[in-house]
Formats: C-alpha cells, sequence, structure tokens
C-alpha cells in the first residue's frame, strides 16, 4: 500500500514535467521555425507478489518522461526582409557561435553585423562560400563566413563585344533599288566612360559587282573624332554581308561567325576591347550569330534592330543585398546587373531527434548525432532554400490545449489517489485505538 505515495508521486512529477513541455511549446507559438517537442512516458519495473511469479505484478509508477522534438516541416510564408530564407525540405542552416562552436538552426531570419558578415538574429555568424578572387563561388572549397558587401561601388567594366539583332529591308529605302541604314552601338571604356560606335549597312545598287543586288549589303564602324587620340580616316571596320534567296546571312557563315577590329587610342586614355598584340592594341568583336543561328536577316520589311547587347558596364553602387532562392547571397547595383557574392550552405543530419537545444533557435550535435553532411542547398537530398520567406512554427495551438487538459487531468486523479492513500493510512493507524 505504502508504494502507491511514490507511484503517484512519480505520476505528478512526470505530469509536471509534461505540462511544462506544453508550456515551452505555446511559449514559442510564434518563434521563427521553432520545431514542437511531445513527451513520452514510459512505467519503471514491476514487483510480483506472492508465490506465483508473474501473478500478481505491482508497478511503481512512471519514470521521468522523454521529451522528443519533432522535426516536421513548418509552413512558410512570404517575409519582407531582404536577407531571410526558408528551408523546404530536410536540412538545417549552419551557424557559428562566439565560441567558434558549430551549431544548426532552421530559423533563415539573417541580417549583417557591424563586421559586414551574414548572421543570425542572435549574431551566430552563418556558413557557407564567399566570393573568391576570381569573382566566383567554389563549394568545393572547405565552408566559412559569408561577407556581405556595404556600399562598395562595382568597377567598369570595358566591353569587348556587341551584337545587334535587326533586319534589313530587301526592297531597299522609300522604293529605291539601293539603301543606308544605321544604328548606335554604346560601348564602356576602362574608366566607365560611353562611347557610340555607329553602323552603317548600305544595299548595294544592282550594277555593283557580281552579287545578286538583293542580297548584298556593305558595312562599316565608325567611332566619333571626338572620342579618339588622332582623327580617323578610314572606318573601325569595312565589309560586305551576303544573304541567301530566303533573306538569311550567307557570308559570313557559322564558322566565322564574327567579326574583329582594332579601336584606336581613346581620348580619354582609357582603354576599350582587349589587348592583343606587341605592342598591345585594343580589339573589338562584334558577333554575327548567336546559338540559335545568324542575328541579322534580309526581309520585305523595315529595316530596324530588335536588341542591341554589349558586355561593358559602367560604375555602379551598389543598392541591396537580397538572398535568392537557392540560397544565394546577390548584390544589386544601380546599373541593373546583379552578381552572386555568397551561397549558404546546408547540413543534413540522419537522426535530427538527437541534437542539443542550445537557445537562440539553434542546436548542437549530441554524442549520439550522426555526423552532418554539408553541401548545397537541393543537392544529396538537402532541402531548397526559398529566398525572401521564413518557416513558421509547428506549434499547434488546439493540439497543445488538449495536450494541456489531458496532463492537467492526470495531474488531478493522481493527487488524489495521495490524498486517497492518507486516508487509508490514518484509518489503518485507528485501527488500534
Amino acid at each position: 500500500m505504502f508504494t502507491a505515495f511514490s507511484t503517484a508521486l512519480s505520476a505528478l512529477d512526470a505530469n509536471t514535467t509534461a505540462i511544462d513541455v506544453v508550456s515551452n511549446n505555446l511559449a514559442n507559438l510564434n518563434t521563427t521555425a521553432y520545431k514542437a517537442s511531445v513527451v513520452s512516458f514510459q512505467d519503471l519495473v514491476t514487483e510480483s507478489i506472492g508465490a506465483g511469479l508473474g501473478a500478481t505484478q505491482v508497478g511503481f509508477g512512471t519514470g521521468i518522461p522523454y521529451t522528443v522534438r519533432e522535426f516536421t516541416q513548418g509552413a512558410t510564408q512570404a517575409s519582407s526582409g531582404l536577407l531571410d530564407g526558408a528551408i523546404t525540405g530536410d536540412g538545417f542552416f549552419i551557424v557559428k557561435d562566439s565560441q567558434g562552436a558549430q551549431d544548426f538552426t532552421r530559423a533563415g531570419n539573417f541580417q549583417v553585423d557591424d563586421s559586414g558578415f551574414l548572421v543570425t538574429q542572435a549574431g551566430q555568424r552563418v556558413q557557407g562560400w564567399a566570393e573568391n578572387a576570381g569573382g566566383t563561388i567554389d563549394a568545393n572549397q572547405p565552408i566559412g563566413d559569408i561577407p556581405v558587401p556595404v556600399g562598395t561601388l562595382k568597377a567598369p567594366i570595358a566591353t569587348q563585344t556587341f551584337s545587334v539583332d535587326m533586319n534589313l529591308n530587301a526592297a531597299g529605302v522609300a522604293g529605291q533599288a539601293s539603301g543606308t541604314f544605321s544604328t548606335p552601338i554604346n560601348v564602356v571604356d576602362s574608366l566607365g566612360i560611353t562611347h557610340t560606335l555607329t553602323l552603317t549597312l548600305t544595299k548595294e545598287a544592282p550594277s555593283k559587282g557580281n552579287h545578286n543586288s538583293n542580297t548584298t549589303w556593305d558595312y562599316s564602324v565608325t567611332i566619333p573624332d571626338a572620342d579618339t587620340a588622332a582623327a580617323q580616316t578610314q572606318p573601325l571596320a569595312a565589309g560586305t554581308l551576303l544573304f541567301g534567296e530566303d533573306g538569311s546571312l550567307v557570308t559570313p557563315d557559322s564558322t566565322t561567325p564574327d567579326v574583329a577590329f582594332q579601336i584606336p587610342a581613346l581620348a580619354d586614355g582609357a582603354t576599350i576591347g582587349v589587348q592583343t598584340g606587341t605592342p598591345p592594341t585594343n580589339q573589338m568583336t562584334w558577333h554575327l550569330y548567336d546559338t540559335s543561328g545568324p542575328r541579322i536577316t534580309d526581309y520585305n520589311a523595315p529595316s530596324a534592330p530588335s536588341a542591341t547587347a554589349q558586355d561593358g558596364s559602367a560604375a555602379a553602387s551598389l543598392t541591396n543585398v537580397g538572398l535568392a532562392d537557392g540560397g544565394q547571397i546577390v548584390a544589386s547595383y544601380s546599373n541593373g546587373t546583379q552578381v552572386v557574392v555568397g551561397q549558404l550552405a546546408l547540413a543534413s543530419i540522419r537522426n535530427p531527434q538527437s541534437l542539443i537545444a542550445v537557445g537562440n533557435n539553434a542546436f548542437q550535435a549530441s554524442a549520439a548525432t550522426a555526423l552532418p553532411s554539408i553541401g548545397l542547398p537541393d543537392t544529396g537530398g538537402r532541402g531548397k532554400v526559398a529566398g525572401g520567406s521564413l518557416e513558421n512554427s509547428t506549434v499547434d495551438i488546439a493540439k497543445e490545449f488538449t495536450n494541456l487538459i489531458v496532463f492537467q487531468r492526470a495531474y488531478q486523479v493522481n493527487s488524489r489517489v495521495v490524498t486517497t492513500v492518507d486516508q487509508i493510512t490514518q484509518d489503518t493507524v485507528n485501527l488500534k485505538q
């Protein structure tokens, strides 16, 4: 009979722990990426009473309950934070605390610290790969802190190549057998100064040469004399474009898809194009073809460009840095260009329930935790990273309130056991009187 006291007290203690777990879950109802814990009760060893082994078994109550954190997927919602990210699927963000220990978290509400590194809300540095000296991200290297550019100025890039997608009117101009069409091409030098090249195309007259007059155009590329150190007496480039009966470019053909020409010394002392030869000269390339075929056609339609492209850019200031889908840290500049300056790493852990919560939405590996597998998002079974989103807590308020009521009732009935046994004990003592 007297074991009933300890049995009931063990139940009171276990249900108190369970209520603590429910309380903690409800307290973290709005915590980003919080994973709810569940309580698992266990009974204690039983005692056999009487001669028949196992015929009468009386237990000693319940032991300290286990708490298991359920790493289920939380709902994701759009966020206004530029550096916010949510994991959909398996995996953890990898962070490093102030002591250099490696932690794991599902909370992707990141920010930039005063040293310019990507950190969590608690100041832990997010781990991944930063842009190397060559301007690329090498995910084959060890992970480390991710610096985020702040207020930087992007250096200008001199133009090396350009292209023009356009149609040349097969009927000439204004009903004439021949015609001229010009279009400007803006290019950038090494100082970020823009220069305007002029591409002029002239349809050959019927009496000129041996080519079919309906399919031959002469071209020239010029630059203003004010832009060069010396006046130019000849165009930078000149040649002939030959079109077939179907209006497609025949010469130059796809085996020689480019027109290369020299750029003279510029008046501002800057360089442009690619430096080649000895002494070095500046060479620029005009792409006549892309992967789908020629960029220029000769149809019976008005002469007009449809697209112009060049690979140079002027100096630009940083406008913002954001976390894109896939875990890429992307810097946007005032000239419209975007550069990937970092890449988040994810860790896949085979038994995440063995992780130890250390606060600040972070976990550390325990002795029972499998070795984390670190790599890029959406590879090797790791989940995807959605930029501009956050993962919600997995706490179900209805379920937690139901559990709270159940644990409260269990506590009440076991406290009633204590009072009942106490009354029986008093009655037993009174038998001597």
